[in-house]
């Protein structure tokens, strides 16, 4: 997914002068040999870069104005190898305003109970470094990430990339613009949201375009650019026909090539990587885009339905954070629909009229052309897929009319019980941890949407980080959550986020 940045990561570290020339040798080799071994570990997505030591209030205010200016540059991590007097950092982190991270670890594994002496001793002092420098961090009201544990661990490692792909969701949300085609859905509250406080909050920008503005560029497709794209479509995908005349079927196909060509050439030539539809205003557009937002999320675009724009860019950011993962099993617009009640089969089924990202299927995806009740136009080609299993997570960003509140859900998804032959949609069946009494009625509590943007690739963790970065409350139900819990959550937070 083009970002335009080939993001990287400092390394910095922490000392004084109090202890010889000798001893800060040593700090550097110390810092180099860990940036050396987590490059290599495999684990991590990003390069880190090391940097010289840290001991003067001048050069670590230097060295974070430099990180702010290089923009390849998407977060800072810190080190305190020894005692650095935190009075030190206090300038530098004032004008600091990218992610950080403070890494609390040691060169060492295991004390070296045979040889260890006062000059190991002074050397080594992480425990006491990192907690001089937490306080000031923490005096200052700062955001960051703090990792805990020898940088060799694995674990370590795996949190470690997990927090650099939410630094670079932090980096890439102000890059982040959305594209609105007409406006929300009447009468609807949760699409709504004062979208200047969005561009404050997160750096989004969200504009409006006439629908017939963005079918002129649907119009402009050349007939061999379609039809190039058609062949591409019945080559990567089963048709099912279901009885219907092929050349008909193709010619349906054929309107949601035009529209993927034409929007994403629009959405390129005014540098959007997110856009809404809504199927009450569709202007002259033959069909609702089904296939060709689909398409377009799998090429990175972030979608929201019924003119929704906050889930439109949080399922682009979301598809940023988990770019380039191994073996990722996708992100992608949802919406609850119906639930299944069966006790022991509890359930929520998601799907949408017609765009879920085939990102997330199981297996071959198939085009079919069927009726939609809405938007009053023909009937739309779609890919029909059902999703896979596994672990994910399901956010809604709402708008409470005074502050932003991102609800987090860990979600369990699960095998659809029976096919459903009738259903001519993509389709996800998940229950929300713990269970689907508690998920539902906590999601409820917190005011959470019927729009989510979903991810079997990222953790509930990296989306709490992010909303911590972003400045905004976020709220978590998982397998830990009980609702007397919740509810004191909410009360409170009503205090600290006002």
């Amino acid at each position: 997914m083009k970002t335009g940045k080939n993001y990287k990561f400092w390394f910095c570290t922490g000392s004084q002068d109090l202890y010889g020339d000798e001893c800060l040798a040593q700090v550097a080799e110390h810092s180099k040999i860990i940036v050396e071994n987590l490059n290599k570990s495999g684990i991590l997505p990003f390069e880190i870069v090391w940097k010289p030591t840290l001991i003067t209030n001048e050069l670590i205010r230097r060295t974070f104005n430099e990180a702010n200016a290089d923009e390849e540059c998407a977060g800072v991590i810190t080190w305190m190898h020894t005692f650095s007097p935190a009075k030190s950092w206090i300038l530098g982190l004032q004008e600091y305003r990218k992610p950080l991270m403070h890494l609390h670890t040691q060169f060492n594994e295991e004390i070296p109970y045979d040889t260890i002496d006062m000059d190991f001793m002074n050397e080594n002092q992480s425990a006491h470094g990192d907690r001089e420098y937490g306080h000031i961090v923490s005096r200052m009201g700062i955001e960051r990430k703090i990792v805990v544990g020898h940088w060799s661990d694995k674990e370590v490692q795996k949190t470690l990339a997990d927090w650099m792909r939410t630094a670079i969701g932090i980096m890439e949300s102000s890059h982040i613009r959305v594209c609105r085609i007409a406006d929300n859905m009447r009468n609807v509250a949760v699409t709504e949201g004062d979208k200047v406080e969005a561009q404050i909050k997160f750096g989004w920008e969200i504009d409006a375009y006439p629908v017939n503005e963005i079918i002129e560029y649907v119009k402009d497709v050349k007939e061999g650019e379609i039809n190039s794209l058609v062949d591409e479509y019945y080559t990567k995908y089963d048709i099912i026909l279901e009885g219907k005349d092929a050349a008909e079927f193709r010619r349906h196909v054929a309107v949601q090539a035009g529209i993927e060509i034409g929007f994403e050439k629009f959405l390129e030539e005014k540098n959007y990587q997110a856009i809404v539809t809504h199927f009450g205003d569709l202007g002259e557009l033959k069909q609702l885009p089904g296939l060709a937002i689909q398409r377009l999320m799998e090429k990175g675009y972030g979608f929201g339905g019924e003119g929704d724009w906050k889930t439109a860019a949080m399922v682009r950011l979301m598809k940023i954070m988990a770019s380039g993962i191994k073996d990722a099993k996708g992100t992608s617009f949802m919406e609850d629909y119906t639930y299944n009640l069966v006790p022991g089969k509890e359930g929520i089924l998601q799907a949408h009229m017609l765009e879920v990202c085939p990102t997330v299927a199981d297996g071959k995806a198939s085009i079919k052309v069927n009726p939609l009740s809405m938007g009053n136009r023909e009937e739309p080609a779609r890919l029909v897929f059902t999703s896979k299993t596994g672990a994910g997570v399901a956010t809604s960003l709402i708008d409470l009319g005074t502050r932003f509140r991102l609800i987090i859900n860990a979600v369990d998804c699960k095998k659809i019980e029976k096919p459903m032959p009738k259903l001519p949609v993509a389709a996800a069946f998940w229950t929300p941890q713990p269970n689907l009494k508690v998920g539902a009625e906590a999601w409820i509590l917190a005011g959470g949407a019927h729009h989510t943007a979903f991810s079997y690739d990222l953790t509930v963790d990296q989306m709490v980080d992010w909303a911590a970065a972003m400045g905004i409350e976020s709220v978590v139900i998982d397998n830990d959550t009980t609702i007397r819990n919740f509810k004191n959550e909410l009360r409170w937070n009503e205090v600290a986020f006002r």
